[in-house]
């Protein structure tokens, strides 16, 4: 769990300070799943296809975990100012990963402190003793920070009704603090060969793992990340660690979220590549090797679902859609923040190695509408693809493929009626991925916002693919089939509806597909 800001006292309305291991009920008055309510999700800025919470403060994914059909996304919540303060999880679920129905608060702040940052498990077999019928127990690993003594420990909580409610373990801490100031943001996995529990935690410069039989009794395995391994610009937090397999071979990936020290300023995650045999990370890249899981300014504290079933198979991500240069002071109303749309992870072998590669999942194409075959043709001047393909909402997704062996620079704009504009460009000289958000609109609350973002990418023998996510105040874009991803977002005073493509030196236009997307709120 990120602070970007000195820590709040525990004064809410809503902070429960009484009891340790009280549980939380259901509530009324949330919005139903994929509409509307009060007024709410149409407020200027407010994302249309990506969740953002009911009203008031948002931070970090939390305990996301699947279970009986449903994608559980709890996260860092304040639901008493658009501010950071004393943190609660709050809870959503849903059963396509892109139409999600908020929750009631799962867990309060208690006696112990708020609670920060940490995972979830469907605990099998029944390790803990916490299933008393049918229904598994979900078991909630999480961070107790103290706002006095600023003391972290880490705590579990248990649902036996599907998450609805949750109980706190009475004999929490699991794992008290050793004397150090950063020790939070437990990732719990089960390391099935040796039928024990994984935690990977965040301990201030480097990460430590731990092993259990039971989630309650906790024992240090070893450390990663010591000396000159990967990014140090600040703190590490908010760690991931799980297997994907590439071409028949098992390796590890390791997240290490990092702030500040981003490759475009602020809050970014970094990712290493290894093997670990249930007690070790070995880290497969030479140690000054820095990878990042997205170069833009906006995607942090990302972690992975758990128990995924074994039918599906997949990997599947999402991130905080925020920086902590700027998180507290961005111009929306009655909330603050939103997540990335869910990816899908993979690993591939490049010539620079083994890579992580990001693609959106499969289900967001359901919101499509009104697709586009876009012609190819050569761009020498401004083309307009709004006005010839009649795309004029801010919610569109294109995919869009170019050659560009006679090009110096391609860029592809969107505006509005106010002269407000964000570029996405590719600079071919520099093999640079860039976006410009300096003229966006309201860009005055921050002095670090209003920045050109670039990362490295090569073309694949002169041709580049964007596929590119735009949503009202976000932009996702995923280069060359997910091999780079940035993510930034904006805030026009009018929504971008113009879509215009153009380029220095020819630019081939290939044959390449436009939609217009539908909200999942209305």
């Amino acid at each position: 769990m990120a602070v970007g800001i000195l820590l709040y006292g525990c004064n809410s309305k809503s902070t429960n300070t009484e009891n340790n291991n009280q549980s939380t009920e259901a509530e009324s008055g949330t919005p139903e799943s994929g509409k509307a309510s009060n007024g709410t999700y149409t407020e200027q800025h407010r994302p249309q296809f990506h969740f953002s919470p009911p009203q008031m403060w948002m931070n970090d994914p939390n305990g996301m975990v699947y279970y009986a059909g449903e994608y559980h996304l709890f996260y860092q919540h304040y639901p008493d100012s658009t501010v950071w303060g004393p943190m609660h999880w709050g809870h959503a679920v849903s059963k396509d990963l892109v139409h999600w129905q908020n929750l009631p608060i799962a867990l309060f702040p208690d006696s112990l402190g708020y609670i920060f940052s940490g995972s979830a498990v469907v605990d099998e077999n029944n390790t803990a003793g916490f299933q008393k019928g049918n229904e598994k127990a979900l078991v909630a690993i999480f961070t107790h920070h103290h706002p006095k003594t600023g003391k972290q420990v880490q705590s579990l909580a248990y649902s036996t009704d599907k998450g609805r409610t949750w109980i706190k373990y009475a004999n929490n801490p699991v794992l008290p603090n050793p004397g150090i100031s950063d020790f939070r943001d437990p990732k719990v996995s089960w390391y099935a060969s040796a039928k024990k529990w994984i935690m990977t935690l965040a301990v201030k410069d480097r990460v430590h793992f731990y092993g259990s039989t039971d989630l309650k009794s906790w024992q240090l395995l070893s450390e990663f990340g010591k000396g000159n391994i990967g990014a140090h610009g600040g703190v590490w937090e908010c760690p991931d660690l799980f297997p994907l397999t590439v071409d028949g071979q098992q390796k590890w990936v390791l997240f290490v979220s990092i702030n500040p020290g981003g490759p475009n300023g602020g809050s970014a995650t970094q990712y290493f590549i290894g093997d670990f045999n249930g007690k070790e990370f070995k880290n497969s890249n030479p140690p000054s090797t820095t990878l990042w899981i997205d170069q833009g300014a906006d995607n942090y504290a990302g972690v992975t679902w758990a128990n995924i079933p074994a039918s599906d198979g997949r990997r599947l991500f999402m991130g905080w859609m925020s920086n902590w240069d700027y998180a507290n002071k961005v111009p929306t109303g009655n909330w603050r923040s939103a997540t990335t749309v869910a990816r899908e992870l993979t690993l591939q072998n490049t010539p620079a190695g083994i890579r992580l590669i990001s693609v959106p999942v499969k289900e967001l194409q359901q919101l499509r509408q009104d697709a586009k075959t876009i012609k190819a043709q050569e761009i020498t001047s401004a083309f307009n693809l709004s006005k010839q393909y009649n795309l004029n909402t801010p919610l569109t997704e294109l995919d869009l493929n170019f050659d560009l062996t006679k090009s110096t620079e391609l860029i592809v704009k969107l505006s509005n009626a106010k002269g407000e504009y964000v570029n996405l460009g590719y600079s071919v000289p520099a093999k640079q991925l860039f976006i410009d958000r300096t003229h966006t609109g309201n860009t005055s609350f921050e002095p670090r916002f209003a920045k050109k973002h670039v990362a490295p990418l090569s073309l694949l023998n002169g041709k580049l693919n964007l596929r590119v996510l735009v949503d009202v105040a976000s932009m996702e874009v995923f280069a060359n089939q997910g091999q780079l991803v940035m993510t930034d977002i904006f805030f026009p005073t009018e929504d971008f509806t113009n879509i215009e493509i153009s380029s220095k030196g020819p630019a081939q236009l290939l044959e390449s597909n436009a939609y217009t997307l539908k909200s999942i709120w209305k």
